[in-house]
């Protein structure tokens, strides 16, 4: 069960990808409304994918106010702790590859508070896969002393409902294989 913030966003991103207009079950960043996430928009955040990571366009003021500086520009595995960014590499790949939200659980001031970042993908302008709409999802409120980390620390990731992409598989033309 998650947060409910969480499982709000979860469930409008699924209503976004079933719309006509959305192809092969991933929503386009422009069907985003900014204004329907209300209250929870300075907890969301705008990423461009970039391989195995992305780099934040855009962060909410309770996102950067948590980590403690402008998020622009900066690439979102460098908010994780080191030995935490090869399970939310994976989980942004993991999103864009099934088409489908996945939400990571985290844990922030050493481990005393619980939060959950949704990530879930977009169609950029191009068509292509390669936005993501996120969320933090407190599990309480957070107070942080100014010399504690404000890196995350990733302990599981989920991929949510079913994935609507089909796997990827390899395929052969005149003999030669192609993915």
């Amino acid at each position: 069960m998650f947060h409910p913030d969480t499982q709000f966003l979860i469930d409008h991103w699924t209503s976004l990808a079933r719309r006509p207009a959305s192809r092969g079950g991933i929503p386009a960043r422009a069907a985003v409304e900014p204004d329907l996430l209300g209250l929870r928009l300075p907890r969301a955040f705008m990423a461009r994918r970039a391989g195995d990571d992305a780099v934040i366009r855009l962060a909410g003021g309770w996102i950067e106010a948590f980590h403690g500086r402008r998020l622009a520009e900066r690439t979102l595995l460098s908010l994780w702790r080191p030995a935490s960014r090869p399970l939310v590499s994976t989980a942004l790949i993991q999103t864009v590859r099934e088409g489908r939200p996945v939400v990571i659980v985290a844990t922030a001031g050493g481990g005393a508070a619980q939060i959950e970042v949704a990530l879930l993908p977009l169609r950029g302008p191009s068509g292509e896969p390669d936005r993501l709409l996120g969320l933090y999802a407190p599990a309480a409120t957070l107070t942080l002393a100014t010399d504690e980390p404000r890196q995350l620390t990733a302990r599981v990731s989920v991929g949510v409902g079913p994935a609507t992409r089909a796997p990827l598989s390899l395929a052969a033309v005149h003999g030669r294989r192609i993915a």
